[in-house]
């Protein structure tokens, strides 16, 4: 099965996409990356980059469904807007695309990576090479958080009932 992991956020949104291989448990990474939009472009310009670029990612790649980082509560209040806004757009890509969609707090995607829900990023970039060969090119915080939304969603027992 082939996962699309996402951060989403206006400025940069990492993705990933991760093959899961239920009887093997194994993940293999794909490819990942990030969609960079230009601060200086008028924020329509930006959602709509966003958008054509996630329809790209999708059309090449098919993946079987997307997990994707849910909304939480932001200590800068300038920010949830353009992010929510970002969010809707991928949102709005994958439902045309009629990709099933799944959403995960950061809590719980460190709480199943890490094995704690206040886990830092470093903690939880050294647990995700537990799951998956990590490409040292990746640098990234976003595409970091990519692959581990996509191997979260691998690891809920729920994804495991439904793909059986």
């Amino acid at each position: 099965m082939l996962i699309l992991g996402i951060d989403p956020g206006i400025g940069i949104s990492g993705y990933s996409f991760v093959e899961y291989s239920l009887e093997e448990e194994k993940f293999t990474l794909i490819s990942s990356g990030s969609i960079q939009t230009d601060k200086n472009a008028p924020h329509p310009k930006r959602l709509m980059e966003l958008k054509r670029d996630f329809d790209c990612l999708i059309k090449e790649y098919k993946p079987d469904c997307a997990s994707i980082e849910q909304l939480f509560f932001f200590k800068n209040q300038r920010t949830i807007i353009p992010v929510a806004q970002a969010r809707g757009v991928i949102l709005l890509s994958l439902e045309e695309n009629s990709i099933p969609m799944y959403e995960y707090t950061p809590l719980v995607v460190k709480q199943v990576i890490a094995g704690e829900g206040r886990a830092d990023k470093a903690k939880v970039k050294a647990m995700i090479k537990n799951y998956i060969d990590l490409d040292q090119n990746i640098k990234l915080d976003d595409t970091i958080d990519s692959v581990a939304l996509a191997i979260c969603h691998a690891r809920n027992l729920n994804f495991k009932e439904e793909i059986k």
